[in-house]
């Protein structure tokens, strides 16, 4: 039976970084991905946001990792040539009562290490964003936008340099525990199933890595992933060209996210988005009629657009751990050892900051299998 050292569950952004971590110390490393190609899920279907780490309580994993891996991804475009720009971010108030959260919000954010943080009154917004509405607002100069794609793709490069294997359209379906790793089946579409055995296994399957530690025999509650689907819409006209930089609202409480906010990509088009609406399933319609809700809250912030400026653009969903209106929950990156699961590391609920986080979770893995050298 063939005999790999790791096997990655997952080829979206987290998972090739990782595979292209491992693989720089395993080498014999296998990352299997049930789709065509890398990142068709939740990592081609979001804001392509590089994160500051305002956002996330002191000492939890998502503050670490996104402020660590801010730097970290910021490094690695500049050295491999990634399309990316550095934009600044204004989270902005308007009401009493989001100054107060916005002022809450600065002080975490340099609880978190995000020490360039500005608290900004209206006269320096408008030098900075002359066409928004805003009281008070934080400035954040370090937050910036990449090319989700181009990264991936280097990624899936360094991988490939590393001598690792990514197999496309292949799905794991059985998972066999040993006592010195894993027996698993995979299923490729065109070939069949194939069963070997791997020493250390990675489950970095986004929205079904709460299926994928099931296999293993881990069907946990606090595992259970929640989809949350997120519609954008796209400025259509050359309103576009009256923002700057992007632009969120102060976060809700009760909100599944960041609130609708406002987005450029690398041509200077701008993007709202996205909402919060939990679902049973995966699928990817943008609802149209949404435009008018969608201007109504972006209105509040940007007073030059309507609703016949917005056009459908594209959906994701994000794996949630928690539900509507539920507390906070950090990521789960574990090595189930003390399941009796020698060799397993699951990373579930791996949403945002995600993206930016990838590189430092990647470190993360890396430390956790120091022990299985």
């Amino acid at each position: 039976m063939e005999k790999v050292d790791a096997v990655v569950v997952g080829a979206g952004v987290v998972g090739l970084a990782v595979a292209q971590e491992v693989s720089r110390f395993f080498p014999n490393v296998l990352v299997i991905e049930r789709h065509a190609g890398f990142g068709q899920e939740t990592s081609s279907r979001n804001s392509e946001v590089i994160h500051a780490g305002i956002y996330y309580p002191k000492d939890s994993l998502k503050a670490r990792t996104c402020v660590e891996g801010r730097a970290l991804l910021y490094e690695f475009c500049l050295k491999n040539n990634i399309p990316h720009k550095r934009l600044g971010k204004l989270i902005v108030a308007n009401t009493p009562a989001e100054i107060k959260k916005l002022e809450e919000l600065f002080k975490a954010g340099l609880d978190n290490g995000v020490s360039d943080l500005e608290l900004i009154d209206e006269k320096k917004i408008r030098k900075l964003e002359p066409n928004i509405r805003a009281k008070a607002a934080i400035y954040s100069p370090s937050t910036g936008i990449i090319d989700t794609h181009s990264f991936m793709q280097a990624l899936s490069w360094f991988i490939k340099k590393n001598q690792a294997t990514i197999a496309y359209n292949t799905e794991l379906i059985r998972i066999n525990p040993k006592k010195h790793g894993f027996e698993i089946t995979v299923r490729d579409t065109r070939e069949g199933d194939f069963v070997f055995l791997t020493r250390i296994l990675i489950n970095s399957a986004g929205l079904n890595s709460d299926k994928i530690s099931a296999l293993a025999g881990l069907d946990k509650p606090e595992y259970k992933i929640k989809y949350c689907k997120g519609d954008y819409f796209r400025l259509k006209t050359n309103k576009s060209k009256f923002v700057y930089h992007l632009v969120y609202p102060v976060p809700l409480p009760q909100a599944g996210g960041l609130g609708i906010h406002v987005t450029l990509d690398l041509i200077g088009s701008v993007r709202l988005g996205p909402d919060d609406e939990y679902v049973d399933k995966i699928f990817y319609d943008v609802d149209s009629n949404k435009a008018g809700d969608f201007c109504k809250s972006a209105k509040e912030i940007l007073p030059f657009i309507d609703s016949l400026d917005l056009e459908p653009d594209i959906a994701g969903i994000r794996p949630k751990l928690q539900g509507p209106n539920e507390d906070f929950r950090d990521f789960i990156i574990k090595d189930e050892k003390d399941q009796g699961l020698f060799g397993l590391i699951n990373l579930i609920g791996i949403e945002s900051p995600g993206l930016t986080a990838s590189l430092s979770i990647a470190r993360s893995v890396k430390d956790l299998l120091k022990n299985y050298a």
